[in-house]
């Protein structure tokens, strides 16, 4: 579904994306994780042109995404950003249905209705703005925002960092059960390997712009991945170990 074949960017000197070369296959779930600074959010951008490589390829669905205008690609890709973007001076609904309108299909209320459904908001919510929703409300209407233009597949970045535990716990939980429901192919940029190790199927770390490791779970609670991986690994064991002894 999504390809980088020794894909390499720069900005200036500094080279934030360097060499990359991954697949991530169709309806797979891949969390893409690493300190502030690695690369993952370059790499991710440029799956729907926000960001382009200076050498290398990107295809989805074995398109080179250079192919065709940005616009037509960024139709078959849903993208939930951490700061949301939801426009104040329109409403849900209206944020909601901005990518099919734009396209030229305009959502119905039933579609609207649905969307909001998959994102455990009532339908009566499409007629607020969002200055009058909560973070975590906020952040779901991006996923409905994401998931309206029927994408086969989702890139998401950060887009739990700012909500409180409980909120964001709910929120990645259901966003896995959509991935599952919906078939989707799904790639998820954290900083925090505890929710890339619960939600993913696959957990790729970054340093230094480049794929250091490229584990399951389990592999890499097992030891696997190499001393960056291991590192990241340490904290939420660290802490599981730390409340247990709480615990006693």
């Amino acid at each position: 579904m999504l390809a980088f074949d020794n894909v390499t960017t720069r900005f200036g000197e500094t080279t934030a994306v360097d060499g990359v070369t991954l697949s991530v296959a169709d309806s797979e779930f891949v969390a893409l994780v690493g300190e502030s600074g690695s690369g993952k959010s370059t790499l991710l951008r440029m799956a729907n042109r926000l960001a382009d490589p200076d050498e290398g390829r990107v295809t989805v669905g074995g398109t080179d995404v250079r192919d065709g205008p940005a616009a037509a690609l960024r139709r078959r890709i849903g993208y939930v950003f951490q700061s949301i973007g939801l426009f104040p001076h329109m409403t849900v609904a209206a944020n909601i249905g901005i990518g099919p309108r734009l396209a030229g299909s305009p959502l119905g209320d039933a579609r609207i209705a649905e969307l909001l459904e998959l994102v455990d908001l009532p339908a009566t919510y499409a007629a607020r703005m969002p200055d009058a929703l909560s973070g975590g409300q906020r952040q779901r209407i991006g996923v409905a925002r994401a998931l309206a233009g029927n994408p086969e597949l989702l890139l998401m970045d950060e887009p739990f960092g700012a909500l409180d535990p409980v909120t964001r716990d709910a929120l990645g939980r259901r966003v896995r059960e959509l991935h599952d429901r919906l078939g989707l192919t799904t790639v998820l940029v954290t900083h925090d390997m505890t929710e890339a190790l619960l939600l993913a199927d696959r957990v790729l770390v970054m340093a230094a712009g480049r794929i250091v490791a490229d584990e399951t779970p389990a592999a890499l609670l097992g030891g696997a991945g190499g001393a960056e991986a291991q590192a990241l690994v340490a904290v939420p064991r660290a802490q599981a170990e730390a409340l247990r002894e709480l615990a006693r």
